[in-house]
This record gives structure tokens, C-alpha cells and sequence, in this order.
């Protein structure tokens, strides 16, 4: 027989429901507001104006945005840094954390010290600058995609998970029918590690997707910015127009088209966030299911 849920039990239960609830709001909202300040009109933007609805709905800042070549070419940038690097990355990621976590590795304490003696202690901007440079990677597009090459946390919650989800007498029966290193790691591990790679191919693509220092400093060409940096551009123009604007050193009709571009440039930089970010909305339902599993495995001791 079901027991009833005594008065506090209910309470309690109303209480989470709308706390819950306001939690989703929090977190929503600011996507909301994104997407519908996008497709306001400028004029109402700039009046706060837009609170819950789209008012006077537009596509003229979306417009604005796919005219711009800057922006098409700073999408394709992206797309290009995140899918190589991101590749690179897993790459470098899964085979080091293979290897890391068999206890009969000569040195891997040692190894393990030395990678988490990185984590926290790094040889500094200039010399990093310099290093690239001298390889002549300054200005190309390939700085992007080997500068970050390996995140030790990632690395470390991946060999966690091959410490303490791959039991190891499957190894050891692979072994006994002579099956090599390399084969037990493409045969077996790899098909086995299905969750784990699909957590840090998607903890490294937002990194990637997102990032935008590695381009302001390694890279001074326009053709090589990435979309984030053509984003901090925008708003950059945005306040140079608004400084223009309050200065008082331009006559009426200049003002006011000075401050319709401003304007424009305030929703274009939501209209641009909301399709910098659209990609990544998309990509995250279908690797969602592995997000537990993958929090839990970081919870670990390694």
C-alpha cells in the first residue's frame, strides 16, 4: 500500500517545484531575451523597450549580419578551428589518458606529475608568443589549432574513466590471445569509450567554438578572425559610436545617424550571438545522455 505524503512532505515538494521553476526562468531568460531583442526594431531596442515580446519584429538585423562578409568569413573561420582543433584535441586527449591509466607504464607517476604540474604552472604569454613565432605559426591559421592542444583536466577525467569502466580482465583475456597494445586499445578500448569521447569532443568544441584570445594575440589578419573576435569588434564599433554620440562634437543629422547605427549595431550583436550560439544549442540534445555519466566519472579519485 502507497503511504501518503504527510503535510511537510507536500510542502517541501511545492517549495523544489518553484524554486525549480524560478532556476529555469534564470536561466532561460537570458536566451530569450537574446533571441527576441534580435528581432525588435533597433529603435525600440535602444528605448528598453524589450522585455518579454519582440516589438515591431524585424529581420533587418539579420539582414545587416548576412550582408556582411566579415561575419560569413569569420563563420567559416570558425567552423574550420573548431572541427580540426577539436580533432587535434581528442586526438592528443584519449590516446594520453589510455596510456596514463595502465598501472604497468615505467614512470607514471611520474608522467602524471609532470602533466599535473602543467595544469597549474605555464611559461607565460611572451614566451608562448615567441615559441609560435619562431615556428613560424604567427598569422596562420594552424596557431589556432595547436595552441591548446591538450586540457589536463579532460585528460585526467578520461583516464579515470578507462581506470574504472573498463574492466581489466578484458585486457588481460586480450592479451592471452596475443593481441598487441595497439590493438587492444582501436579493438577495445576505443569502441568501449564511446561516452567518455563524446563528452570531451563536446567540452572541447565549446571551448573552441568560444574561444577568441588565441586569435587576438597570434593572429592580426582579418581573413584569419574567428567569429567571436568579429563579435568583440562589433561591440567595440558600438561603443565608439556611442562615445561619438555623447561627445557633442558632431551637428544634429549626423547624430542622429550615428545614433540609428548604434542602434543597429546594439541588435546585430544579438542577432549574432544567437546564431554564434545556434550550432552548439543544436549539438547539445544529442550528446545530453552522456552528460551524467561524465560528471560522475570527474567526481572520481583518479
Amino acid at each position: 500500500m502507497m503511504k501518503m505524503k504527510s503535510v511537510q512532505d507536500k510542502v517541501f515538494d511545492i517549495f523544489n517545484i518553484i524554486f525549480m521553476l524560478l532556476v529555469l526562468v534564470v536561466m532561460l531568460y537570458p536566451l530569450w531575451f537574446t533571441i527576441i531583442v534580435s528581432f525588435s526594431d533597433p529603435l525600440a531596442v535602444g528605448g528598453g523597450k524589450v522585455w518579454i515580446l519582440p516589438v515591431d519584429p524585424t529581420l533587418e538585423a539579420y539582414q545587416n549580419v548576412f550582408k556582411s562578409d566579415m561575419i560569413w568569413i569569420g563563420y567559416r573561420n570558425t567552423i574550420f578551428y573548431t572541427v580540426l582543433g577539436t580533432a587535434f584535441n581528442i586526438f592528443l586527449t584519449i590516446p594520453a589518458a589510455y596510456v596514463l591509466s595502465k598501472k604497468t607504464l615505467v614512470g607514471r607517476n611520474a608522467l602524471s606529475w609532470i602533466f599535473l604540474f602543467t595544469m597549474y604552472f605555464g611559461g607565460g604569454l611572451v614566451p608562448t608568443y615567441l615559441l609560435f613565432k619562431n615556428l613560424s605559426l604567427v598569422n596562420t591559421p594552424w596557431v589556432l589549432i595547436i595552441s591548446g592542444g591538450l586540457s589536463v583536466y579532460n585528460m585526467i577525467v578520461t583516464r579515470i574513466f578507462f581506470q574504472t569502466s573498463i574492466p581489466e580482465e578484458i585486457y588481460e583475456s586480450a592479451r592471452i590471445d596475443g593481441a598487441s597494445n595497439f590493438r587492444m586499445f582501436f579493438q577495445i578500448a576505443l569502441p568501449l569509450s564511446k561516452s567518455i569521447i563524446a563528452v570531451m569532443t563536446l567540452f572541447y568544441a565549446v571551448s573552441r567554438w568560444n574561444s577568441y584570445f588565441s586569435a587576438l594575440v597570434y593572429t592580426t589578419k582579418e581573413e584569419l578572425a574567428p567569429l567571436q573576435l568579429v563579435l568583440r569588434r562589433i561591440l567595440i564599433l558600438n561603443e565608439d559610436m556611442i562615445k561619438e554620440i555623447t561627445s557633442g562634437s558632431i551637428s544634429g543629422d549626423q547624430m542622429m545617424d550615428a545614433l540609428r547605427k548604434a542602434q543597429m549595431a546594439e541588435t546585430m550583436k544579438y542577432s549574432l550571438i544567437f546564431i554564434a550560439s545556434a550550432p552548439l544549442l543544436v549539438a547539445y540534445p544529442f550528446v545530453q545522455k552522456y552528460f551524467v555519466k561524465g560528471v560522475m566519472i570527474g567526481s572520481l579519485k583518479g
